[in-house]
Formats: C-alpha cells, sequence, structure tokens
C-alpha cells in the first residue's frame, strides 16, 4: 500500500487564499474535476473551492501501486497543506470522494470543519463485484466502462436535457488510466466504515440522490445515523431526479445545501 499524489484545480477565482473558508471537492470514480464546475461556480464567490481528482484520472498522475481509501483521505491531507499549510477545511466528497470524507472524518477529524458525504455510503457494493470490475477494466480498458456508468450516473432524461455537459464528463472516464482505475476499485472493495461512523465528530450531511441505485437514500440514513448515535451532528436529505452525482445534476441544489452547511458551521465556530 502506498499513499497515491492527488493533483487539485481551483474552482473559485484566482485569488489569495485564506480570506474565505475552504472547501475542498471529492470526485467520483470515473469522473474529474468537472464533476464540481458549475456547483463551484455558485460558491465561488463566498468560498475558496478546490477539486482534487483520483489517481490517474484528470490531472491528477496514474497510481503505480495499491492503496486503501485511508490512503486517499492522507493524501487529501498532503494535498491541503501543500496549498494552506495547516489549514482547517470543510469537505464535500461524491460516491468514492464521499467515502474518502468519511474517512477524513474518522482519521483526520481535527482538521474537518464540515463534512458532506455526497450519493455514497459507509461500505459500497460487494468486494466480488469491484473486484471483478478491476479485473475487467485492467485487461479491456475503461471504456467498456462508459455504458454502464452512464446508466448510473444520470437519472432518466438527464443526458438528453444536458448532451454535451454529460458526454464530456463521460470523456473523463475513457481518458483515465486503467490502471489506476482498477485500483480504485480495489479500495472499494475493501472499503468498510459502517463500525468507526459514532467517531465523526464534524458537521456532517449525508446527501442521496432519489434514483441513485449506487447509494441509495438508505446509505445516507445509515451514515447519519451512525453518527449521530456516537453523539455527533448528522442529517440525511434524498434529492429527486437525481441519480449518483448529485453536483453534477443538480448544482443549485447541492450548492445551497453546502453554504447551509457551512455557513452554520462558521457561526458556530465564531461563537465558540
Amino acid at each position: 500500500m502506498a499513499k497515491p499524489t492527488l493533483k487539485a484545480v481551483l474552482l473559485s477565482p484566482q485569488r489569495p487564499l485564506g480570506d474565505r473558508p475552504l472547501l475542498v471537492a471529492g470526485p467520483s470514480l470515473g469522473t474529474s474535476t468537472l464533476l464540481w464546475t458549475e456547483a463551484a461556480t455558485l460558491l465561488g464567490t463566498d468560498y475558496d473551492v478546490v477539486a482534487w481528482d483520483l489517481p490517474g484520472h484528470g490531472v491528477s498522475p496514474a497510481a503505480t501501486e495499491s492503496f486503501d481509501v485511508a490512503d486517499l483521505a492522507d493524501a487529501v491531507v498532503d494535498l491541503v497543506d501543500s496549498i494552506a499549510p495547516g489549514a482547517g477545511f470543510h469537505y464535500a466528497g461524491v460516491s468514492l470522494g464521499g467515502a474518502t470524507g468519511l474517512q477524513l472524518g474518522i482519521k483526520h477529524g481535527q482538521r474537518l470543519k464540515s463534512l458532506s458525504v455526497q450519493c455514497s455510503g459507509a461500505k459500497l457494493g460487494t468486494p466480488e463485484g469491484w473486484l471483478e470490475r478491476a479485473e475487467t477494466v485492467r485487461s479491456q480498458g475503461t471504456p467498456i466502462m462508459i455504458q454502464g456508468s452512464a446508466q448510473r450516473w444520470f437519472a432518466p432524461g438527464f443526458m438528453d436535457r444536458e448532451p454535451a455537459r454529460s458526454s464530456r464528463l463521460l470523456h473523463a472516464l475513457r481518458d483515465a488510466d486503467r490502471f489506476s482505475y482498477a485500483f480504485c476499485c480495489e479500495a472499494l472493495a475493501a472499503f468498510d466504515v459502517r463500525g468507526d461512523l459514532g467517531s465523526i465528530s464534524v458537521p456532517t450531511q449525508a446527501l442521496a440522490g432519489a434514483e441513485d441505485t449506487v447509494a441509495p437514500p438508505s446509505f445516507a440514513e445509515e451514515v447519519a445515523a451512525g453518527i449521530t448515535a456516537g453523539g455527533g451532528t448528522a442529517n440525511a436529505v434524498t434529492l429527486g431526479g437525481v441519480a449518483h452525482l448529485a453536483p453534477f445534476e443538480a448544482p443549485g441544489h447541492v450548492a445551497d445545501l453546502l453554504r447551509n452547511l457551512i455557513s452554520w458551521t462558521e457561526s458556530q465556530g465564531a461563537t465558540k
């Protein structure tokens, strides 16, 4: 196991970091920072928004050896330290990026200000399913995943309404490094933090898409219940007409929910 190197893209306007709260946004498997572009545009006036790419996706270098989701969380902290050393930050992540957020809450809670876990869960899929997918992509490449991913990613009708945007995101999947994608699948195969949710103490929102077959609303409810059972603050929200990529499918709704979470958390910090 080795901690991968992650690269990020600044999605808010170019300006000195530090005057505004920092929001770090994480990706779903097969996507890129494009996933967050529209939501970040809506948030960029008030927050510094930095989105990272998975190994071998977007701007991040390919992985050369296996890693787990906790390694991704460590790499996110390293990334933040490279742009804002020691800074606390708000975090929002989708699917594998959301799983990384849970690991941040478990392992690096002292750095987190708030956590938005989107279209994700404390365990996703089955180990067998992920290992089978890893083997398929290693041998046949990421284009083999395009048709199935298009069906899982977007709610019915979305690709017809937004053909250019959805095809750009599918191009990110096509261009992803097959071996890094496979390593991500293997990390998901081993991921299960259901027993650790009670250790997350940062304010958390768990968002689910009503049409999501990968991480249905019950997964978000399980995350929120596990955190509150440990004494933490968490709530679950279901977005209608959304499948697996909430910030891409409903950027305005997701931006509003994040703004509410971050504003509330920042105001709590100011009164302490």
